[in-house]
């Protein structure tokens, strides 16, 4: 679709495509933290995906509602503090993710230093 036909899309949208590479590198970066970070336990390869759901949505709603970059070093401490709740909110919604609360640190921690290597927003 073009700009002519559809005015109200904007160059900063993604594409469905690019919403969905961006889910798949963070199920597979919270994947990776929840296995190297003690504390921090998510089930399967379903739980991994519900918990990337999860957490996901939750950072979407923080962003709509707060203005406020979620992401582990979105915004200095503040948006490391955010994103350890986030991790740790979500096992409540997710049944096969378990968090301590410093596994949930630890895991911002490890998620964080994923996300500067990996090219992109992963959270």
């Amino acid at each position: 679709m073009s700009e002519e036909r559809n005015p109200n899309r904007t160059q900063d949208s993604p594409s469905w495509g690019k919403l969905i590479l961006r889910f798949f590198i963070s199920a597979i970066v919270i994947g990776v933290a929840a296995f190297i970070t003690p504390g921090f336990r998510i089930d399967g390869l379903w739980g991994v995906f519900l918990a990337a759901l999860a957490i996901s949505v939750i950072n979407y709603l923080i962003e709509r509602v707060f203005n406020f970059d979620a992401s582990p070093f979105g915004r200095g401490i503040a948006g490391f503090v955010v994103a350890a709740i986030v991790i740790y909110v979500s096992q409540f919604f997710i049944a096969a993710m378990s968090v301590t609360l410093l596994g949930a640190i630890i895991g911002a921690i490890v998620i964080g230093i994923i996300d500067m290597v990996i090219p992109g927003k992963t959270i």
